[in-house]
């Protein structure tokens, strides 16, 4: 069996496109260096991250947004429960979206941002860290366009003013959890890829095809890189959304937080899912586009 790949995204994109595909359809992940998101910039991050969390409750609760389905603000701990999963998990998380200019014609599928005012410089370093990870996943996606005999350019279209969201979660330390309840129960990914900041600390986890569960353990500042259904989707399963999950800690692991900052890169809200209009491939399934997909799963996750 392959190992899950681990390439650098300064190397010409032809030398590992094939070795990136392979390791997504094998393990539907693959570990990034080298991806350009700045060191300094991931530290301002974490700092932003850590300092909003550690906000009064009430506070952050000024920040989530009724009837918002969690797109923007705050999601409080304890909301979000994995597809099929009857426990919820153990996280709170915090999301920035695209920001779009008045009166676009995408503006409807994309609310506004909201910035918490108790932490300064919040807005300006979650902003440029939401564009430093879409430019890595742009080059990523064109090495995954190599590798399915697209042209490299292929998804610039398909992800051009796409409805990506940057998250920013913190796993508090495991003081009680009732039957079942782990930091993010087993589940897939809705979006296209997914960016991973963060996943050093030990807990995430994949479910190989033979059926075991896998560590994905990326070196400090690399990226975990997965696929998401709706790219599992258009490709017919070619490459796989892979089923993950977050396990709890054990010994003195168990009383620190964790944090990480996923960037879930979205289509177009408009792009048609089609594989056979897209790629030529008899995918079974009826044609939908982005934005319908992506509501149909969040009811799944109770954030819709």
């Amino acid at each position: 069996m392959p190992e899950l790949a681990s390439v650098s995204l300064e190397r010409p994109l032809p030398t590992f496109s094939e070795e990136l595909g392979e390791s997504f359809e094998e393990y539907g992940f693959a570990v990034v260096r080298d991806h350009g998101v700045p060191q300094d910039l991931i530290a301002r991050a974490e700092d932003k991250a850590r300092a909003f969390f550690a906000l009064p409750e009430a506070v952050k609760r000024q920040y989530k947004i009724e009837g918002g389905g969690g797109a923007r603000g705050y999601t409080p701990f304890g909301i979000e429960t994995a597809k099929g999963a009857t426990a919820r998990d153990l996280k709170e998380f915090w999301h920035v979206g695209r920001e779009l200019p008045p009166g676009d014609p995408l503006e409807e599928f994309m609310p506004p941002n909201v910035w918490p005012s108790e932490v300064p410089g919040f807005r300006e370093t979650f902003e440029a860290l939401f564009a430093a990870l879409e430019a890595s996943g742009a080059r990523i996606l064109s090495a995954i366009a190599l590798h399915l005999g697209l042209d490299e350019h292929y998804f610039d279209a398909t992800v051009d003013k796409g409805n990506s969201v940057l998250r920013l979660l913190h796993y508090p330390p495991i003081s009680e959890a009732a039957e079942g309840e782990i930091r993010a129960a087993a589940h897939e990914d809705i979006n296209t890829i997914t960016l991973l900041l963060g996943a050093e600390e030990a807990g995430l986890e994949l479910l190989a095809k033979d059926g075991t569960w896998k560590p994905v353990s990326p070196p400090p500042g690399a990226l975990a890189v997965n696929i998401g259904d709706m790219l599992q989707r258009l490709t017919a399963g070619q490459l796989r959304s892979t089923t993950h999950r977050v396990v709890n800690p054990v010994g003195p692991a168990a009383r620190r937080a964790r944090y990480s900052m996923p960037f879930f890169l979205h289509f177009r809200p408009d792009f048609l899912i089609d594989p056979e209009k897209e790629l030529g491939l008899d995918g079974g399934e009826t044609p939908i586009t982005a934005h319908e997909y992506l509501q149909q799963r969040l009811r799944e996750i109770k954030l819709a």
